[in-house]
């Protein structure tokens, strides 16, 4: 499996990878470096460092239509949490449909320490930080396209991009999108992604209404759906922490936005609260994978790759752009 880290590792730092290199985490470091590994999982704790061409020379050449980017949530570590959840999703897109979907999941530095709380906050410090790595990514990848574009008559590389953030991986997303519109992009950013999916989504419910920070990844993405749950406890929990620091706002997550008419047009609101409890008893936080036996697609994974499918956003009421899944 492809991936994409600014995590730290053991190994001497290279300005320039000449060959392939194993790689291992240091997982005692949470700081988020701004220098990013582009990196194959060849198995469990076997990481392979390729560079950022043969990276994207791989991405280019392989059999899938599109590409899904997966950013994860808080307090999770490569192994067993990131990459056995990132397998779980490629198996449920190729079931039915074998080479229409590559996950590739970005992973930065969550702390590996006691104590709730104290993963809570390093963790939110490590997301913020991230940010600058990832806008270098975005900003390498639009250089990457276009050069593909010119060189040896070589057609462009044309696979649709999704992403799906879970939890605190939203804000990882909200502010990478608004530090690359900020530094490199003039105060706008490009129509690059053609779904947006974010998941039990651990910023406030406001994030996503114009002027506010969050209004960057509405304008990357065709679609942006919004997968939340009341009853989701992790939330809970995050909405207690943040009190911490007089952040009373409810989080998108739990309620969805706050109000829709504040939202680009492109925002839709998937209600979860009848499945996600039954999908991930008792917290039902990281409900998007499996239905409740473990080994079937949830409705909340079948909604998702419809959407990615077709482009389109299958809801109850389209003009309200709100849908219940049952």
């Amino acid at each position: 499996m492809l991936f994409i880290t600014n995590r730290a590792i053991n190994e001497v730092e290279l300005a320039r990878l000449d060959q392939d290199r194993k790689i291992t985490f240091d997982l005692s470091n949470n700081l988020a470096r701004q220098s990013i590994n582009f990196c194959w999982r060849a198995g469990p704790n076997n990481f392979i460092e390729l560079g950022s061409d043969k990276f994207m020379a791989e991405l280019k050449r392989s059999k899938a239509e599109q590409l899904l980017i997966f950013i994860h949530g808080y307090s999770n570590l490569p192994e067993p949490d990131i990459f056995p959840r990132a397998q779980a999703l490629q198996k449920l897109f190729d079931d039915p449909h074998e080479n229409q979907v590559q996950v590739v999941p970005i992973i930065w530095p969550c702390d590996n320490d006691l104590g709730i709380i104290k993963d809570y906050w390093d963790d939110q410090k490590s997301a913020d930080a991230s940010a600058f790595a990832f806008a270098r990514l975005l900003e390498m990848f639009l250089a990457w396209r276009s050069k593909a574009e010119g060189e040896d008559n070589e057609p462009p590389c044309l696979k649709r991009i999704n992403v799906l953030a879970h939890s605190m991986g939203n804000r990882v997303l909200r502010q990478t999108m608004e530090t690359w519109a900020s530094y490199d992009r003039g105060g706008e950013v490009p129509l690059l992604f053609r779904n947006v999916f974010l998941v039990a989504a651990d910023i406030i419910n406001e994030s996503l209404e114009r002027g506010r920070e969050g209004e960057y990844i509405c304008q990357s993405a065709r679609n942006v759906s919004v997968y939340f749950a009341s009853d989701d406890l992790a939330l809970r929990a995050s909405k207690a922490a943040n009190l911490k620091n007089k952040i009373a706002s409810r989080r998108l997550g739990h309620t969805g936005p706050e109000n829709m008419e504040l939202v680009p047009g492109n925002v839709y609101s998937i209600d979860c609260d009848d499945l996600n409890t039954k999908y991930d008893s008792p917290k039902g936080h990281s409900y998007f994978t499996f239905d409740a036996s473990g080994e079937k697609p949830g409705k909340v994974f079948e909604h998702i790759a419809q959407s990615v499918s077709t482009g389109r956003v299958h809801v109850d009421d389209p003009q309200q752009r709100v849908h219940v899944l049952k």
